[in-house]
């Protein structure tokens, strides 16, 4: 295959991916923004969470509320829990790397928050853990998964809700969670500050 085949085939495919969830995700995705919107209007804050390009994606979603995604508004409350390396290096240097997370949430988690977790596998060791601590400290979960929603869809619970991109690759998942970041944040944005 030459090279401009080969980029036909990831516009394919991802093409085909978004295709496959749109017919799938939709409901999840409505639900969680409204989720999101009505814990922030309550005083609530989203706290966001995932490695490698989760991680990006966490600082993504946290940034757009922060500041803005498409429209003036006032910000929004946020945190990405992977931006701060003097806490994520501590964390993981004194306990151990699955709890980088966890303490943050521990710390700064109410029971007027969300935690939006992602993770393109489900099986991510230290956002399992932040959902467990989220659980108890009674935060509401939002979990962005794929392929078959991996130990996070099992330690979910009945109030949380999972969107689960229907791939096993992790390059389609993470182009399909940043389409459900931007429609998130189009959701949050209509409801706390449009409907009437």
């Amino acid at each position: 295959m030459n090279t401009n085949d080969r980029i036909i085939a990831h516009f394919e495919e991802s093409l085909a991916t978004k295709r496959a969830s749109l017919e799938m995700i939709i409901p999840a995705i409505e639900a969680a923004g409204h989720a999101i919107a009505q814990h922030l209007q309550d005083g609530g804050k989203v706290l966001s969470c995932g490695n490698g390009g989760s991680a990006g994606d966490a600082q993504h979603f946290s940034s757009e509320l922060l500041n803005r995604f498409e429209m003036e508004r006032p910000p929004l409350a946020a945190i990405a829990l992977s931006t701060d390396t003097s806490t994520l290096t501590a964390i993981a240097n004194d306990y151990a790397y699955d709890d980088i997370f966890a303490k943050q949430v521990s710390a700064l988690g109410t029971s007027k928050d969300v935690l939006l977790a992602i993770s393109t596998s489900g099986n991510s060791a230290n956002v399992i853990r932040a959902i467990d601590v989220a659980h108890e400290r009674g935060l509401r979960i939002i979990a962005l998964t794929g392929r078959d929603g991996g130990d996070i869809a099992t330690v979910l619970e009945p109030s949380d809700i999972e969107v689960r991109v229907p791939s096993e690759r992790t390059a389609r998942i993470q182009e399909v969670h940043l389409l459900i970041i931007h429609c998130l944040c189009d959701l949050i944005d209509i409801r706390l500050f449009l409907d009437d």
